[in-house]
């Protein structure tokens, strides 16, 4: 915590000051007490003593107090905010392998519904834009806010959507590129603070050599987080004979490596879940100071107003 006034923490003492002379105000009482000898009488005339809660009030405006200074000297804390213009593109592998039921109900399956978790956690003002890529690489979604657009492109990704077989995870970086490129009339001279999150199970099989694709992403400046979805054990079922389909992550993981973004491996959806939840605490965010004394000053009020009601309470009481 840093304060931009901190000088003004020294009214604290006033506050100390104030309880050590409570304190010493409450003994002096309590001495006076001792003096009065008859206790018989001092039952009937003060049947019910004074009990801890006549301390309350004290205490709250005591603590209303140190918050209120604290407040006065300015603090301030490092606050995650959105960036302005902030673009986020989701590309999502659909090839045949995607079909493998070691992930419950599949790969695809479960990728689409947590890539619709995923875009629903992002702010609202995200622009937010969805790539299909197998063999070559689509924009079903342009980037934009229209989170239902989005849900309905999710909806919509499928084994063979993009009319060719293969993975092209280079492609698949490129297109998102161009998205990025394209998401209004300022972005080709001043880019928005964009992030690519890429799904796949497999290595690059067709298209852009993907280290290619991850320098172009480096020189717009734009991370590219890649997720490496399923197990060694996959498998898809052609014409009822399996076809071994084991996870593959070591393209991905240069990718990731090569632009800055992030390398994530799961192999089910929960784990999956999880890796999107870490991401989306990341993208699109950037870290400023600001002035966090309304906190200190809104706490000290609520705190103010409990002792202003245990005074009434306390005080108001009949004999």
């Amino acid at each position: 915590m840093i304060w931009l006034s901190p000088a003004r923490l020294w009214l604290l003492l006033g506050v100390l000051a104030l309880v050590v002379g409570y304190l010493m105000m409450q003994r002096r009482r309590s001495r006076y007490a001792v003096r009065f000898t008859n206790l018989r009488l001092l039952d009937r005339i003060a049947p019910q003593r004074p009990a801890w809660r006549r301390h309350v009030p004290a205490g709250l405006f005591l603590a209303m107090l140190a918050l209120l200074v604290v407040g006065f000297a300015r603090p301030t804390a490092e606050v995650r905010v959105p960036r302005e213009r902030a673009t986020v593109m989701v590309a999502v592998d659909v090839s045949t392998s995607m079909l493998a039921t070691d992930v419950d109900p599949d790969r695809l399956a479960a990728a689409k519904g947590a890539a619709r978790k995923f875009v629903d956690g992002l702010p609202d003002e995200f622009n937010v834009g969805l790539v299909a890529f197998a063999g070559s690489a689509a924009v079903l979604v342009p980037p934009g806010t229209d989170r239902e657009a989005l849900h309905d492109g999710v909806q919509r990704l499928a084994e063979g959507i993009t009319g060719v077989q293969g993975t092209a995870i280079g492609e698949a970086i490129s297109t998102s590129l161009g998205a990025v490129k394209g998401l209004d009339s300022e972005a080709a001279k001043a880019p928005p603070p964009a992030r690519i999150v890429l799904l796949s199970d497999g290595a690059n099989t067709s298209g852009m050599d993907p280290m290619e694709a991850a320098a172009a992403a480096v020189a717009a400046k734009v991370p590219v987080h890649t997720i490496s979805f399923g197990t060694p054990g996959g498998f898809v079922d052609r014409g009822g004979r399996p076809i071994q389909v084991p996870v593959d992550g070591q393209t991905l993981h240069a990718v990731a490596e090569e632009t800055g973004g992030m390398f994530h491996e799961a192999s089910t959806i929960e784990e999956l879940k999880a890796v999107y939840d870490d991401i989306g605490t990341s993208v699109g965010y950037r870290t400023e100071r600001q002035d966090v004394s309304a906190r200190f000053i809104g706490l000290g009020l609520v705190f103010a107003m409990g002792a202003a009601a245990g005074s009434m309470r306390w005080f108001s009481r009949l004999p």
